[in-house]
C-alpha cells in the first residue's frame, strides 16, 4: 500500500495549549466512562447469576475488538485528522453503553465499547508525536498518563459504587460522559494527515500492516518498547480482575466498591510514577526503567499475601508506582520510533496488537485458573511470577548488547 507521509514539521506546541488541554479533557471522560462501565458490567453480570468466570470473560470480548481491527485502526488513525477520529470512536463508545442500557448481554455490548476503544487508542497516542517536539514528548506522555490515571481512579469508584447502589443510574452516566467526550473532541486542532493512504481495500490494508509490524520489529528500540509494554498491560488487566476475586477470599468483604477503591489505588501510584518518569527518565536514558519493570512481579507476588486494607493499598500503590515509572518511557520511545518510521498512528495500533493478544493470553491463563478452582492468592502469585520472568527476559536482552 502506497503511503504520502506528512513531512511538515512537529510545531513546539506548549503542554498546555488549546489542544493538548481538549485532548487530555476528552481522554480523561472517556478513560472515566471506560472503568466505570467495566463495574457497571461486572455488577450486570452477578445480577445475572452467572457463573464467576465469566467475570474476567469481559476483558476477553474488549480486547478481541484490538485484535480484529489492528490492521486497520493505525492506518484509519493516521489518514484522518486524529481529533475527528477519536470523535467517531467515542460515539461508537456511547452506542455501546447505550446497548446495554437496552438489555444487551453485557459481554457483547462491552466487546462494542471495545470497538471504539481499539479504533480511539492509535489516535489519542498518535496524535502528540505529531502536535510536541520529541524533546517535549515524554512529559506530554505524562500528563496524558495522569489525566488518564485520575479518570481511572475516579472512574472505577464511581462505577464501583454506583454498581452497588443504583445500577441503572451508573449506565446513564456513563452514556453522558462519553457524549462530552466526544463533544470535546471538537476542540482538538485540526492537523493534517501524517500517512495519506492510496488504498482502501481491507487486503491492501492488511497488507500494509504486515509491512508496517516488519519494519517496527526490526527496529531494537520499538521492539523492545512493543514487547515491554504487552507485559506490563497484560499484567495490569489480569490484576484488575484478580482483585474482585482477591478482595473477598482474602479480605472476606464482598461489595465492588472495595475492589473498585484498590484499582483507583494503583492508578494513583502509575500516576506518581509516570511524575518520576518525566523527571528522571528521557528517550535517551530509556534503560532506567527496566529495574522498575522487574520489581512489577515480585511486588505482585507480594501483594497476594495482604491481610489488611492498609498493606493491599500500599502494596498496590507500589506495583502502580513500578509500572508508571516503566510504562511511560517506553510508549514515548515507541511513538518516536513509530513516527520516524511507519506513522505513530500505525505504530501505536501494532502495539496495540500485541498488548492485547498478552492480555488475551494472561487474562486466559487466569480463567482456565478459576475454572480450575485455584485459590485467587496462589493465582494472584502464579501471574506475578509470570511478569517477574517475562519483563526480566526482555531487560536481560535489552542490556546484553549494550555489554
Amino acid at each position: 500500500m502506497n503511503m504520502t507521509p506528512h513531512t511538515s514539521p512537529i510545531p513546539h506546541t506548549s503542554l498546555l495549549s488549546r489542544g493538548m488541554m481538549a485532548i487530555m479533557l476528552a481522554q480523561f471522560l472517556s478513560a472515566l466512562a471506560d472503568n466505570a462501565l467495566l463495574f457497571a458490567a461486572i455488577a450486570l453480570i452477578k445480577a445475572g447469576s452467572a457463573p464467576a468466570w465469566q467475570i474476567p470473560l469481559l476483558q476477553e470480548f474488549f480486547v478481541i475488538a484490538y485484535i480484529i481491527l489492528a490492521p486497520f485502526a493505525g492506518p484509519f488513525a493516521d489518514t484522518l485528522p486524529k481529533g475527528r477520529v477519536m470523535l467517531i470512536a467515542n460515539s461508537m463508545k456511547f452506542l455501546g453503553a447505550a446497548a446495554m442500557i437496552a438489555g444487551l448481554n453485557p459481554l457483547l455490548a462491552y466487546g462494542m465499547v471495545g470497538l471504539g476503544a481499539a479504533t480511539y487508542s492509535p489516535a489519542k497516542y498518535g496524535i502528540l508525536s505529531e502536535l510536541v517536539a520529541v524533546d517535549k514528548l515524554v512529559k506530554a506522555n505524562s500528563l496524558m498518563e495522569g489525566s488518564t490515571i485520575v479518570a481511572i481512579l475516579l472512574g472505577a469508584v464511581l462505577g464501583g459504587w454506583l454498581a452497588d447502589f443504583w445500577l441503572a443510574g451508573a449506565l446513564y452516566v456513563i452514556a453522558t460522559a462519553y457524549l462530552l467526550a466526544a463533544a470535546i473532541n471538537l476542540l482538538i486542532p485540526r492537523l493534517p494527515p501524517s500517512h495519506v493512504l492510496a488504498d482502501f481495500s481491507p487486503l491492501a490494508m492488511c497488507r500494509d500492516f504486515l509491512q508496517a509490524t516488519r519494519t517496527l520489529m526490526r527496529d531494537r528500540d520499538a521492539r523492545f518498547s512493543i514487547t515491554g509494554t504487552s507485559v506490563f498491560w497484560g499484567a495490569g488487566s489480569t490484576l484488575r480482575f484478580l482483585l474482585v476475586a482477591w478482595v473477598p477470599a482474602a479480605l472476606d468483604i464482598h461489595d465492588l466498591s472495595t475492589p473498585a477503591g484498590f484499582s483507583g489505588a494503583v492508578a494513583i501510584g502509575i500516576a506518581l510514577g509516570a511524575i518520576a518518569a518525566a523527571r528522571w527518565v528521557d528517550l535517551r536514558t530509556v534503560n532506567r526503567a527496566l529495574p522498575a519493570g522487574i520489581l512489577i512481579g515480585l511486588a505482585i507476588m507480594a501483594f497476594a499475601y495482604s491481610d489488611t486494607i492498609a498493606t493491599a493499598i500500599a502494596w498496590l500503590l507500589l506495583i502502580g508506582f513500578l509500572g508508571g515509572f516503566y510504562a511511560v518511557p517506553l510508549n514515548a520511545l515507541l511513538q518516536e520510533r513509530g513516527h520516524e518510521s511507519v506513522g505513530s498512528g500505525h505504530a501505536i495500533a501494532i502495539q496495540n496488537l500485541f498488548e492485547n493478544i498478552c492480555m488475551l493470553l494472561m487474562m486466559g491463563f487466569y480463567i482456565l485458573l478459576s475454572r480450575q478452582q485455584l485459590p485467587v492468592i496462589p493465582a494472584t502469585v502464579a501471574i506475578g511470577g509470570l511478569v517477574f520472568l517475562a519483563i526480566g527476559g526482555l531487560a536481560w536482552s535489552r542490556i546484553r548488547p549494550a555489554r
